[in-house]
């Protein structure tokens, strides 16, 4: 299906299928028509790949991912748009369209079975609300993949991409950086979606890592660190770490200064092995 960006067809097959936009499953579908190849390009979509899609909107990313990949499975939750990309993607031989939640898939066997024998790439138009959920079940399941490039919105691309220790970092800035070097690849404005959206967006890519940056004894207790530092943002990393898991404080400053910070250091202030070294200190005291 030609012109799948195009406006007045857009409107057109939406009307004849009965179709509303749901404001519960955030969707904002991408009509500029110079983002998706794009997006294709950078996201591994290649001959010898086979690309997983997370929300197919009406099927513009996945005709565009299908055209130069090898084989294409889109998970879509809304039931809605079934009948919708089967017209769309009519023309492509090598698309298979899991109607599901992709928070409930089992993406292993999706790669194991639909991708047999080829490299796995993730691409997604993921809707906001669910960005951070998504990435980090893509990064914790350790999937054979190479690559997952996503359009996120503007802000969370940011801090996705931050570097640790600085301002604009977060809890899942570690938690990324540990699974992934991420990559911000373009900025994508509020017009290039219907409806759009009240923020502006950007493409990111987290190229997967063979082995961790470093080794960690237990990676659970290391990223409950990371998490309780975050908890509480504009309180020390000492007083945030205590409250959010009911540590004596005087332990953490301890642990904080072994590892060669400050006692008065904010969680942005403290890098990845800080916090692996704290983690530690804290499990061999047995604060942990």
């Amino acid at each position: 299906m030609n012109e799948l960006t195009d406006i007045k067809n857009i409107r057109d097959i939406l009307s004849r299928h009965g179709f509303t936009f749901s404001k519960a499953l955030g969707q904002n579908f991408l009509v500029n028509p110079s983002v998706c190849p794009r997006i294709a390009e950078l996201g591994n979509a290649k001959k010898g790949f086979g690309i997983i899609e997370i929300g197919t909107g009406i099927g513009v990313l996945t005709s565009e991912l299908a055209k130069r990949a090898d084989k294409v499975t889109a998970v879509e939750i809304d039931t809605r748009l079934m009948p919708i990309l089967a017209e769309t993607l009519a023309g492509y031989d090598n698309v298979h369209i899991v109607n599901a939640d992709v928070m409930k898939t089992d993406l292993a066997e999706i790669i194991r079975t639909d991708l047999a024998g080829l490299e796995t790439a993730v691409c997604a138009n993921l809707p906001y609300y669910i960005t951070s959920p998504v990435i980090m079940r893509l990064l914790e399941s350790r999937l054979p993949i190479r690559s997952i490039t996503v359009m996120v919105q503007k802000e969370a691309g940011v801090r996705l991409c931050a570097m640790p220790a600085t301002r604009e970092c977060g809890a899942v800035t570690y938690a990324v950086r540990y699974y992934a070097e991420p990559e911000m690849l373009f900025k994508v404005s509020r017009g290039s979606f219907m409806p759009p959206p009240n923020v502006d967006s950007c493409v990111i890519r987290l190229n997967i890592r063979e082995k961790p940056p470093f080794e960690l004894g237990n990676e659970e207790q290391y990223f409950r660190v990371v998490r309780g530092a975050f908890s509480q943002r504009r309180k020390t990393a000492a007083n945030s770490i205590s409250s959010a898991l009911g540590i004596e404080k005087s332990d953490v400053i301890s642990a904080i200064e072994k590892s060669g910070a400050e006692a008065s250091a904010r969680p942005e202030q403290l890098t990845p092995g800080q916090f692996a070294d704290i983690s530690q200190l804290l499990m061999k005291g047995n604060a942990l």
